[in-house]
């Protein structure tokens, strides 16, 4: 057992679990104000019903041995799970990392059903997701599964967390219904509170990258810097395109683009160089920025463009991880700069696996449940709000209460 690794490990928990309440912030300031508290309890939540379930058995299914496809049981209620060594660090502490992981992933595809879906459909959604479909990618790419073998690089979730997410947030969207209202795009009522979501997601996404080197050491160093620069990077491309497009950078653009980055990066982070992260993190931005455009000529009620952050940026991430990874800085792999271009190839076919299981997996989890319970709010509720009409209470006071909040926004 490392004590230093252990601290560090710590923290990196501490860090990522802080994400969560984080992305309420960034999604709560992106809706309308009828909405906001409604949003970010989507968020909260997750921590909760996800948290409690991956102890019971998500961590299994993750992370036992089983086989190429699923873990098996053996760490049921964790079972076998105690303050013995994983690595450097204790098992237990392993185990909440992770947890930590699964809970944010979940909370993701919140955004693209965010003002329309019923809270208790959503419970059942994501508590049965991260057992059903985060839990087995999981293990094919960190659990020694199929992935692994295959040589697929996804540092801290690339794939297994912003693939996995986008793509259930493109077939939620659908499948629960557009807004009633739906206008396209409306404005939202606090980016202060969109912007401070974003800079704490950055503070954590630190835990998030450097931590999932396990230990305190030269490549969780790597994993930092990467992580400061990439999203670095992808910003001030976002603001020359916006500046190019209308003249004007935007608040949201800049908030938006800092959490593209952090997607970006998330695969690369502890197999790249830092100047191959600025390259990455520019590149990054264009298909994201473009996918946003898009996604609003088109009827996708993907309110909070979660395909176009995650699966978008969590895509090009892993596949650019083929590109830019460096046998020199990780001692595993090279990708197509440093001549092997079959990298990219494997790295595809990761990220293919994800969007093809994950998709299916949630389409069927949400037909199910929409068998036994409405999934979208009805007009009157939807009109009302969501903070009042699913948690009676209200983020704001206004004069007139409810009724009020019915017009707002």
């Amino acid at each position: 057992m490392n004590q230093a690794d252990t601290a560090w490990m710590l923290i990196s928990t501490a860090l990522v679990l802080l994400m969560t309440p984080a992305l309420a912030f960034f999604y709560g300031g992106l809706v309308r104000s009828k909405n906001a508290l409604n949003t970010m309890m989507m968020s909260f939540i997750s921590m909760g019903f996800v948290g409690v379930l991956w102890a019971f058995i998500g961590y299994s299914l993750a992370f036992s041995i089983g086989n190429n496809w699923i873990g098996d049981l053996s760490n049921i209620g964790l079972r076998g799970v105690g303050l013995e060594e994983k690595g450097t660090i204790p098992h237990l502490l392993f185990m909440a990392f992770q947890a930590t992981f699964c809970i944010i992933t979940a909370a993701l595809i919140s955004g693209a059903i965010v003002e329309r879906m019923r809270f208790s459909a959503y419970l059942t959604f994501i508590s049965l997701w991260a057992l059903l479909v985060y839990a087995p990618i999981a293990h094919w790419v960190w659990g020694g599964g199929w992935l692994a073998d295959m040589g697929a690089l996804d540092f801290a979730g690339g794939t297994v967390v912003h693939v996995n997410a986008g793509v259930a947030g493109l077939v939620a969207a659908p499948v629960v219904g557009r807004r009633h209202q739906y206008r396209g795009s409306l404005l939202p009522h606090s980016v202060p509170l969109t912007l401070l979501g974003s800079g704490l997601l950055w503070f954590g996404w630190f835990g998030f990258n450097a931590g999932s080197a396990l230990a305190a050491n030269n490549i969780a160093a790597l994993a930092f810097v990467t992580t400061m620069l990439a999203p670095a990077a992808t910003l001030v491309v976002w603001t020359f395109l916006d500046l190019l497009r209308s003249g004007k950078p935007t608040a949201v653009g800049a908030a938006t683009a800092i959490v593209v980055g952090l997607v970006a990066v998330t695969p690369a982070a502890g197999f790249i160089n830092p100047i191959n992260a600025i390259l990455l993190g520019g590149l990054a931005a264009l298909p994201s920025y473009f996918a946003l455009i898009i996604r609003a000529r088109t009827t996708l009620d993907d309110t909070l463009d979660v395909v176009a952050a995650h699966g978008v940026g969590g895509t090009v991430g892993a596949l650019l991880t083929g590109v830019f990874a460096e046998r020199a800085v990780n001692g595993l792999a090279d990708g197509l700069l440093y001549g092997n271009p079959g990298q990219v190839g494997v790295q595809a076919m990761a990220v293919a696996a994800a969007i093809v299981y994950s998709g299916a997996m949630s389409f069927i989890l949400l037909k199910v449940i929409g068998a036994f319970m409405p999934l979208q709010v009805g007009v009157s509720d939807e009109g009302a709000g969501l903070d009042i009409t699913q948690h009676g209470e209200e983020a704001y006071l206004h004069v007139g209460g409810a009724s009020s909040q019915a017009h707002a926004g």
